[in-house]
């Protein structure tokens, strides 16, 4: 069950389940815990919160290189990362 808050007016239902319809058509993989309607007017704000969190990937900057992991490095540039001057804020 969604739970469904709307704010600054009324909905009918039929139009809530229509607004509900869209979030599942646009985020097909992911399963909706909330929606938040805001109405503005002849316009209305939608806010989704989802059961889960998005996976991420973690991408740094080091050596020069953009990357996630460092798996794939070869020994030369894990030396050269292992080896770097890492810098403290003071």
């Amino acid at each position: 069950m969604v739970d469904i808050m709307v704010t600054n007016g009324e909905l009918d239902k039929k139009e809530l389940d229509s607004y509900l319809a869209y979030g599942h058509q646009t985020y097909p993989h992911r399963e909706i815990k909330s929606m938040e309607v805001t109405i503005d007017g002849d316009y209305v704000d939608l806010k989704y919160t989802f059961k889960e969190a998005m996976p991420f990937q973690r991408i740094r900057r080091i050596t020069g290189y953009l990357v996630g992991t460092t798996d794939r490095w070869n020994d030369a540039k894990r030396a050269e990362e292992r080896d770097r001057v890492k810098h403290s804020v003071v």
